[in-house]
């Protein structure tokens, strides 16, 4: 009975200030950020307004990163990212003197960003740091070369093949591999707060789904992935999206020696550890919206109506169900509780395959409402669809002056009881349960059942033939649903 589902489980994100909060802190681009408060009319740049190389070093020195040459790289690699965030314009050299000439140096000015840092929201903010993460996502992809002179044809082209390096396919892997880490971090089966071992990511990118035990050839591909993300994730750190611990140097090994054995086999830590960050959990949601996944996040539907609400949390995990529907109901407030039930109710029905799901997170929604929703749901004890769950809803709040349900009307719940349940694809334990309590409760009840006006009835009294633990009560249920099924056809 299962609906189409959302492709990834709903992500709670900090707010929009603590992120650009973080934004700000990351080291790449509080770096970019120093650079370009440090530059002024006497810093020179190259036509693609790299630093000239004779002002790494006071670069580097400015930074507090030394004067070696990892200082000036650091240095050079702070600047690109200020001139791809726009925190500094530069004029090309061949504006700035006319020449055209290859040896000529532009100069620089403060970009409007650098402004924005400091004066704008934390929108702007993030949209920085957004466009600072795809620069640094396109220098993880790049490719690696001892000598890009040998790479430039007479023409002035690169010639990639020589590289052996297809730029689509590298930014694939690298957002296949973040899209299963962001997976991993949401998923109630990963590891929570905790860290991704390196060789289990490589693994989820390069082994099938089908497959047993890896081979020697599947073993040694996790092996090259583990390494090439290995250097992928030393380059996206700084910028703040994930918190790593690179592989441990003494692993890795030249061709022709032999790699020293971890002390212990069991350290999984030294093959590498990779976390997402709660910025990264942001940044990873909007490159993959962008690209038209269906990645939802808690506080999506709070300013939505009842009938987006309820489909929208139709397949989300309990706790965040009940977030999403608490956020709903606090943008409506105290005094608009009744027609928040109001909406919810009129949301709840419907003959549609998500219907009685629907119906489940409304009587979910209205206990969270509160006393106020008591008008609303005795205006549907009447009401074929919803006046079970009104009924319950007012039993589990000791309401008094609750009319009996006619006997059609408990075949009909227990019925869209157990649908919702199918739908939501539960526990089966627990649905196994559910279903020989409802069975249980009425003698008789597949002699019945088969005759309630329900879209779902067949389906129903089909998966409780399966479910059920008595032979006589299964055989019961798929007599039944074949009645049903034949009173539909006619």
């Amino acid at each position: 009975m299962s609906a189409e589902r959302p492709s990834l489980p709903p992500v709670r994100l900090h707010t929009e200030a603590e992120l650009a909060r973080d934004a700000l802190a990351a080291p790449l681009l509080a770096r970019a950020v120093r650079l370009a408060r440090w530059a002024g009319p006497a810093t020179r740049v190259g036509a693609g307004g790299e630093l000239v190389e004779a002002q790494l070093p006071e670069a580097a020195q400015h930074l507090g990163l030394g004067d070696d040459e990892d200082g000036a790289a650091y240095a050079s690699e702070a600047w690109r990212l200020a001139v791809d965030t726009g925190l500094v314009d530069f004029e090309d050299p061949q504006d700035a003197d006319g020449t055209g000439e290859g040896d000529a140096e532009g100069t620089v000015t403060a970009g409007e960003n650098l402004a924005l840092l400091t004066s704008g929201s934390p929108q702007d903010v993030l949209a920085i740091w957004l466009d600072g993460l795809e620069a640094v996502h396109a220098d993880a992809t790049a490719p690696a070369f001892d000598d890009f002179a040998d790479l430039i044809g007479e023409d002035g082209s690169v010639d990639f093949d020589a590289l052996d390096w297809d730029p689509e396919e590298e930014a694939e892997f690298l957002d296949g591999v973040l899209g299963n880490l962001y997976l991993l971090t949401l998923s109630e089966a990963g590891p929570a707060d905790g860290p991704v071992p390196l060789p289990a990511l490589a693994a989820s990118v390069v082994v099938p789904d089908d497959m047993g035990e890896p081979t020697d050839d599947v073993l040694e591909q996790v092996s090259e992935a583990m390494m090439r993300l290995d250097d992928q994730f030393r380059v996206l750190e700084p910028i703040g999206i994930v918190e790593y611990r690179p592989v441990d140097e003494t692993l890795l090994t030249e061709e022709g020696e032999e790699a020293t054995p971890p002390a212990d086999d069991e350290d999984v830590t030294r093959y590498g550890m990779v976390k997402l960050t709660p910025l990264g959990l942001y940044g990873i949601r909007e490159r993959m919206l962008e690209a038209g996944v269906d990645a939802p996040a808690v506080g999506d539907l709070a300013d939505k109506g009842a009938d987006a609400l309820l489909d929208g949390i139709a397949y989300y995990p309990e706790e965040a169900a009940r977030t999403e529907v608490g956020l709903w109901l606090g943008r409506r407030g105290a005094e608009g509780a009744e027609a928040a039930a109001v909406e919810l109710l009129d949301a709840a029905r419907g003959a549609d395959r998500r219907a009685p799901l629907r119906r489940l997170h409304c009587q979910q929604a209205l206990a969270l409402v509160g006393p106020e929703a008591e008008p609303a749901v005795r205006a549907v004890l009447g009401d074929p669809e919803l006046g079970g769950l009104a009924r319950v809803w007012l039993a589990e709040r000791g309401a008094a002056d609750v009319p009996a349900p006619p006997e059609s009307m408990i075949f009909w719940l227990a019925v869209d009881t157990i649908a919702a349940q199918l739908d939501a694809d539960g526990d089966l334990d627990e649905l196994q349960e559910l279903v020989e309590g409802l069975s249980g409760q009425h003698s008789g009840f597949f002699d019945e059942a088969w005759r309630v006006e329900h879209p779902a009835t067949a389906e129903v009294l089909e998966a409780m033939g399966r479910l059920h633990s008595d032979r006589g009560a299964a055989k019961a249920a798929r007599k039944a649903a074949y009645k049903a099924r034949s009173r539909q056809q006619s």
